[in-house]
């Protein structure tokens, strides 16, 4: 991960992966990749807080399943930091559809369907500051250096 500018992403666990005891492990793949946990937080998502998260998927057909999946358990909230962490996140949870996505990946190892697809992630840097805005406020960020960090 020595390429590329240090970004800072939103990644969601969603209830389904949470309800299956996935929160560590999905955890620990991003951390095994050199990505950073800057803020962390376990939280149920109010419905008016879900229709925030997911405004730009308002009319699509799916958006109503979406918000009542992500309001039906309790979601791990996390910022991740590295280089190209936004794209290395996506490329790490594989394609929405489980059935397709490519194995070693995220979803393609452990997801079941496309709705409950174990997590959610910032397509790209502006998605990233908005939804890491609702999220998380300033003062709950840290700063730290991993001990691995001079590898990168």
């Amino acid at each position: 991960m020595a390429e590329g500018v240090v970004e800072r992403t939103l990644v969601l666990v969603k209830p389904d992966g949470v309800k299956r005891g996935l929160a560590g492990t999905i955890l620990a793949r991003f951390e095994s990749k050199g990505l950073k946990v800057v803020a962390a937080k376990l939280l149920s998502l109010p419905p008016e807080f879900a229709a925030r998260h997911y405004a730009e998927h308002v009319g699509k057909p799916f958006y109503n399943g979406l918000v009542q999946h992500i309001t039906s358990g309790p979601v791990l909230a996390l910022a991740l930091e590295g280089r190209s962490a936004i794209s290395v996140v996506r490329t790490m949870i594989g394609s929405t559809n489980p059935q397709t996505a490519a194995p070693g990946t995220i979803r393609g190892d452990f997801g079941l369907a496309v709705t409950p697809n174990l997590v959610h992630a910032s397509d790209s840097p502006t998605s990233a500051e908005r939804e890491l805005g609702l999220f998380f406020g300033p003062s709950e960020y840290s700063a730290y250096t991993r001990c691995d960090e001079a590898y990168g």
